[in-house]
């Protein structure tokens, strides 16, 4: 049976460790910098760690679920010391590629395996275990831990080497991005022509213009309720990464240099807490 530690408690992990507390027999180890996140975890039957380096030491299979690649850096930087063969870590932020693939190479000096699964979709697929999964790195070391990620989620897919997961989950977000850019364009126009959102909603529905996200967010955009299931300061820092990807590859894509700075307005607005449909404001803001 193995041993399943969970660092990073927050809007999302929080939710997905909760799933392998209540799908797994096996005690989860966690560890959050906050104590009361910890706290409510136990409550649900998992044991207290200290330190990720302590999660790392009692585990065989390590989950990380952190906000950033510095904050993936410094879960490294206690991991490394205590990893050695026959443990996994699994990633399950969204970071930079390339510091996801550095680190995936010095775990593997270790004896250990790192795989990058960054999730799609958000808080309330997490409680629900329903996320999306995009999985890189060592696939005889993923199908061990598949039954794991299934506890968190329903539809995975394994696309390549280290990477692979998260070049995926950021061209995913790019793409929504840019859908949502469009949707906020378009509402502003049918407004200023006196169409009611309402009707906007229903008559792109009859067409090739429906999509997922103004299915799921125009309500709350007609009612301006921009309470965060994903944040802004999230997304952007999503963009970013699509934009460092183009200009590695040199590629000319234009639509990510309009979205990215749509979110640089939004963060400079300080909308930066607020939900990602917030982006909205940005556009009405210019007209």
């Amino acid at each position: 049976m193995k041993k399943i530690g969970f660092i990073g408690l927050g809007i999302m992990g929080e939710s997905m460790c909760a799933n392998i507390l209540k799908k797994r027999d096996e005690k989860v180890i966690v560890f959050d910098i906050k104590e009361e996140k910890i706290k409510r975890l136990v409550q649900l039957g998992a044991i207290a760690a200290s330190s990720a380096k302590e999660v790392g030491e009692k585990a065989d299979v390590i989950i990380s679920m952190v906000p950033k690649s510095e904050h993936v850096k410094a879960v490294g930087q206690e991991l490394l010391p205590v990893l050695s063969a026959n443990k996994i870590w699994i990633d399950m932020s969204t970071i930079k590629p390339a510091v996801s693939k550095e680190l995936a190479a010095k775990v593997r000096e270790t004896g250990a395996v790192m795989i990058d699964a960054p999730v799609v979709k958000s808080k309330s697929a997490a409680i629900d275990g329903t996320l999306g999964i995009y999985v890189g790195g060592d696939k005889k070391s993923y199908q061990k831990i598949e039954d794991i990620l299934l506890c968190m989620g329903q539809d995975i897919i394994y696309l390549g080497d280290n990477g692979a997961g998260l070049v995926m989950k950021i061209c995913h977000n790019m793409l929504v991005g840019q859908i949502q850019n469009a949707v906020n364009e378009m509402i502003t126009l049918a407004n200023k022509a006196n169409i009611e959102i309402d009707d906007f909603i229903t008559a792109i529905s009859y067409g090739g213009g429906q999509n997922f996200y103004l299915d799921t967010k125009g309500k709350n955009i007609k009612q301006q309720d921009f309470t965060t299931a994903f944040s802004i300061k999230n997304m952007s820092k999503d963009v970013s990464i699509a934009k460092d990807l183009i200009e590695e590859f040199n590629l000319t894509l234009p639509g990510t240099e309009i979205v990215h700075t749509i979110y640089q307005e939004a963060m400079e607005a300080n909308y930066g807490k607020e939900d990602f449909s917030a982006t909205i404001k940005v556009v009405q803001n210019r007209n």
